[in-house]
């Protein structure tokens, strides 16, 4: 499974296929959205997502402070209201590509960050990133090898590569959120804490019992940074009982 970086990413949306500022002046932003709304070859959803790419101010963000995507400040302002991440921490990322999450965490103070994806990362000093399906059998062993120790932090922004069927693809979304909640209480320490992003209907009552059985607080929360037309919320969880 792959964690988009943003789960509003078009392009990468049509690849999936498996389990698992407005800045600028007036006259530039208009030129922009000319431009790839006359594009030749460019499917009309594509377009969209490019005129809203062109228009988003995290995008702009981003690019000007030198995260890799836009859903670094997802985390961001979910650490802001949360306090998830304090120094010294060692940080699980699942679906980490393209890895803005692994920067918000070790900027933030995190001593060692362990990172699963599909998708191939370009290297971040201070962190481990493994190119891997985190659905395969081997990967969680994998990534506990890479984290050497118990996690203070689990992340997971974790997508299924959707069909288009809702029936099968909300399948995907509860299983990748229960597989990750449970590889976060098989390495968390006590006091750590879990965060995932799931969908409308994205964790089943079972896994939401157990985290609460587990975790001293356990919470939705859609920070600012996510779209409001997006489905996705994320789901908290602190004060890991062990």
């Amino acid at each position: 499974m792959s964690g988009t970086g943003d789960d509003e990413e078009e392009p990468r949306r049509r690849r999936r296929s498996g389990p698992v500022t407005k800045g600028g002046d007036a006259r530039a932003s208009k030129q922009l959205r000319t431009r790839v709304k006359t594009a030749r070859g460019r499917k009309h959803s594509s377009q969209l997502w490019l005129n809203r790419q062109l228009n988003d101010p995290y995008v702009a963000k981003a690019r000007q402070e030198g995260y890799r995507s836009r859903a670094a400040y997802k985390l961001t302002e979910l650490d802001d209201k949360f306090g998830l991440i304090r120094p010294g921490m060692r940080v699980a990322d699942l679906g980490a590509a393209p890895g803005g999450w692994a920067q918000v965490a070790l900027k933030r103070g995190a001593s060692h960050v362990a990172g699963v994806d599909l998708l191939e990362m370009a290297p971040i000093p201070g962190a481990i990133l493994l190119q891997m399906d985190f659905t395969d059998p081997d990967a969680p062993a994998a990534l506990k090898r890479a984290l050497g120790g118990p996690a203070d932090l689990v992340l997971s922004d974790l997508a299924p590569w959707t069909t288009g069927h809702k029936a099968t693809d909300h399948l995907r979304i509860v299983a990748l959120v229960e597989a990750a909640a449970y590889f976060a209480m098989d390495v968390l320490k006590p006091g750590g804490g879990f965060v995932a992003k799931v969908f409308q209907g994205g964790a089943s009552q079972d896994v939401l019992d157990a985290l609460k059985s587990r975790f001293e607080k356990v919470r939705h929360y859609k920070p600012p940074a996510s779209r409001s037309e997006s489905a996705e919320t994320f789901l908290i969880a602190q004060g890991f009982r062990g």
